[in-house]
């Protein structure tokens, strides 16, 4: 396992081989049946593009862990900075006896995040406890209960992000009643919105809002700049400017939800910066430390810092050892140019995504920015989603050893989200793959 990672693609068994299989086996007697897999292979290790499983097969890296390890998986400088931190120490208790790292992941956030306002960061563990400590923070400086989220969002797991998310199978389905004071407005959606630019999709927003909500009742606004889960809908220009500044004119905090679309995935460092959109709050996680398990919730000053001391925390929040991988990640990502590099990924992949839609009307949409790539699947000549086609060809990617996600409202996406380290030649390779996928199927 020391031996460098050969960065190709490899079939040394069947999908999945024996090995798998038998892990596979004692996963069903073991593990929760909720608790579920896209693809039924076990991994043993993973660098640059490639994940290899445990019966030797080498698959291509389309998925990043769902966008976590976007400076790639076991990346030197994480790697390296983890190590140091576990010989030091691995846990105190930021809330009992704080330590240095969490402090310098604060600045660096600060200093990245949009706008050049004063600042504050708190540290959590995971995307949906960031997000619900955004509502947390937003309710305790607005003093208002309600909460707006949009069609197709997706914000996590837990009672209340469950509340915010959309789509109800299988985030939702069995576990309500959910968080009370969440209201959902719809979305830009260029693709099936017949033309309605991005200001007219928001008035079209803004218009329910205060019609069914009240600003004056309205906490915050929370939306993600370009929908993870619910398909890498990317809005119309024009429709995040229009809510941010409905926004500040109305007392309303607004929440990005960048917890997949941060961290130079989108080609820039954050999504929102596209369109020069300064959030109130922003929240992130997933690629924010190589792998390891943080997020975090940064905004003006004023707006951070209104619950009352002891309100915001949790025993693992900004552990020291992620701390220390964040800190890592960000100085992969500046170092090694990787925004850029995410730039680079656009242009191959849409290149060949456009093609092969231009010879198969089955490719309804190509979209995204960066290395965060979508084509959402249709009946041909038509926007009737198929979800059965994304499952074919999801399923042939897996066998031919490429991991490729779905994604969308209706399960109709194929999403693309590779490590930014990922090499032209695998990329080049899974996209040939995937051309065979279309055309089996």
């Amino acid at each position: 396992m020391t031996t460098p990672l050969p960065q190709s693609r490899h079939l040394a068994t069947a999908v999945p081989g024996p090995r798998s299989q038998e892990l596979m086996a004692r996963k069903s007697g073991a593990v929760a049946s909720g608790v579920g897999t896209t693809m039924p292979v076990f991994a043993v290790r993973a660098s640059g593009g490639i994940v290899e499983d445990v019966d030797g097969n080498r698959f291509i890296d389309l998925g990043s862990g769902i966008a976590v390890t976007t400076v790639g998986n076991s990346a030197p400088r994480v790697v390296e900075a983890v190590t140091a931190q576990a010989a030091a120490f691995t846990h105190t208790c930021f809330m009992v006896t704080p330590y240095e790292g969490y402090v310098d992941v604060a600045e660096a956030l600060n200093r990245l995040t949009p706008g050049d306002h004063p600042k504050r960061t708190a540290l959590f563990n995971s995307g949906a406890e960031a997000v619900e400590n955004a509502v947390k923070i937003a309710r305790s400086f607005t003093k208002r209960p309600a909460v707006v989220a949009f069609d197709h969002g997706y914000h996590g797991r837990t009672n209340l992000t469950m509340a915010l998310t959309a789509k109800n199978m299988p985030y939702k389905q069995g576990f309500g009643p959910f968080a009370p004071e969440i209201y959902r407005a719809p979305l830009s959606y260029p693709f099936r919105d017949g033309g309605l630019d991005g200001p007219a999709a928001a008035r079209r927003a803004l218009d329910m809002i205060e019609k069914q909500i009240g600003a004056s009742n309205l906490a915050a606004l929370v939306i993600e700049p370009i929908q993870g889960e619910g398909g890498f809908v990317e809005p119309a220009p024009g429709f995040l400017p229009a809510l941010a500044s409905w926004c500040r004119d109305n007392g309303v905090v607004f929440v990005a939800d960048e917890v997949q679309t941060g961290f130079a995935r989108t080609g820039d460092l954050f999504a929102c910066a596209h369109e020069g959109v300064v959030p109130d709050l922003i929240v992130t996680a997933k690629g924010i430390a190589g792998g390891l398990p943080l997020s975090a919730v940064t905004g003006r000053a004023e707006i951070m810092d209104a619950p009352h001391s002891g309100g915001l925390g949790g025993t693992y929040g900004g552990n020291p050892l992620a701390c220390a991988a964040a800190l890592a990640a960000i100085a992969t990502i500046e170092e090694d140019g990787l925004v850029g590099r995410a730039r680079d990924i656009e242009r191959l992949m849409k290149a060949r995504l456009s093609k092969l839609q231009s010879d198969d009307a089955r490719l309804g949409d190509v979209r995204g920015r960066g290395a965060m790539i979508a084509v959402e699947l249709v009946e041909p000549g038509t926007t009737a989603p198929d979800a059965g086609l994304a499952r074919r060809v999801a399923a042939a990617a897996h066998q031919a050893g490429v991991i490729v996600l779905t994604c969308g409202t209706d399960g109709n996406v194929l999403r693309f989200l590779p490590p930014l380290t990922i090499s032209d030649e695998l990329l080049e390779d899974a996209l040939d793959v995937l051309a065979d996928a279309f055309a089996a199927a």
